[in-house]
């Protein structure tokens, strides 16, 4: 099956440093990441580390596990999903566009499930949605994040 492949952005003011430490606080994701909890798998952040997101509504969600297979602070951060359902790869990049002020670009591709081929045209658009005002929240969230600093 033919992967299917997303990749949107959004700009942001704050440097790639705040942009980074904002996006790499998995506790804190699901504050901008619409309906999505992520929690880091132990060890710290870098290369091989693991995470699981869920996202759902109502008691009813997706759990992604994944795992960090580059991660280039504060400039890149690519994982491989390796659950059930998802699988693929997805990252984020994040380019400076100035002192104060970043481009973040979100990524994924994904291997779709038997019977996926049906329903992403119905899907897509619904998941585009989502990302997209999961980024907008993000670039709010940049801006007004308190952690600050650079992580890696």
């Amino acid at each position: 099956m033919r992967p299917v492949e997303l990749r949107l952005s959004v700009p942001v003011e704050a440097p790639p440093e705040v942009v980074w430490a904002a996006a790499t606080d998995w506790a804190r994701q699901g504050e901008w990441m619409l309906g999505t909890e992520v929690h880091a798998l132990g060890g710290p952040d870098g290369l091989g580390a693991q995470l699981v997101a869920v996202t759902g509504y109502r008691g009813v969600g997706v759990v992604d596990r994944m795992e960090i297979v580059e991660w280039r602070p504060p400039q890149s951060c690519r994982v491989r999903h390796h659950g059930q359902l998802i699988v693929g790869d997805g990252g984020f990049d994040v380019v400076r566009c100035g002192n104060e002020a970043s481009m973040f670009l979100w990524w994924e591709r994904l291997t779709l499930p038997l019977g996926g081929a049906l329903v992403w045209p119905v899907v897509r658009p619904l998941f585009v949605w989502g990302v997209r005002r999961s980024l907008s929240a993000f670039a709010a969230f940049c801006r007004d994040y308190a952690g600050g600093g650079e992580r890696g």
